[in-house]
């Protein structure tokens, strides 16, 4: 008997699903960021296509994006779309965390890139940060501030693990644990 085992790529992964997006509403607050995107993979000629099909109804047709290499391990200098292709430049100057679109006819939009390995809790945070109309948070500020969040969480977990593991907080002066002979019980008092 053979057995056939068919292996998705993240290129087929990206082409399958639907853009992970969500923008600012229609506002006269200008903010730092139109949105945030959240894609499957690093691979930019796989993802910006789902990417930009999403984006046609309400922006129209992207001709250009930039990005910082630093996230990508490949930028393509030309991506083929749909009877065009979008032309991809890369800046280091520009914020990591940050992907710029741009048309000639309609203008620019700046989009939060959540990276892939995100858990889904900290991309919604992620996303909802990021489409507040006027916000002047910055792509970076909030992966900051996210990281900053995230380590306080874990902190907190620990500390609460440690506690429960040395049965509570039976801790000497000099912060080492106590066990449970060294403590005055009734019928075993020091004097």
């Amino acid at each position: 008997m053979t057995t056939t085992l068919e292996r998705t790529t993240p290129r087929d992964l990206a082409a399958e699903l639907p853009a992970r997006l969500s923008l600012t509403p229609n506002s006269t607050l200008a903010g730092q960021l139109d949105g945030a995107w959240w894609p499957y993979s690093r691979d930019l000629e796989a993802e910006l296509p789902v990417l930009l099909a999403a984006l046609d109804e309400p922006w129209g047709r992207i001709t250009r994006v930039t990005v910082n290499p630093t996230r990508w391990p490949v930028v393509p200098h030309t991506v083929p779309m749909d009877g065009h292709m979008l032309h991809v430049g890369w800046f280091t100057e520009q914020d990591p965390d940050k992907l710029i679109l741009l048309s000639y006819t309609v203008g620019r939009w700046d989009l939060l890139v959540i990276p892939p390995e995100t858990g889904p809790a900290a991309a919604a945070r992620l996303m909802a940060a990021a489409t507040i109309p006027g916000s002047v948070l910055t792509s970076g500020a909030l992966m900051a501030n996210e990281a900053a969040t995230g380590r306080g969480i874990r902190d907190a977990r620990r500390r609460e693990d440690t506690w429960e593991g040395e049965g509570g907080a039976c801790m000497s002066p000099f912060g080492n644990p106590l066990d449970r002979s060294t403590l005055p019980l009734p019928g075993n008092s020091w004097r």
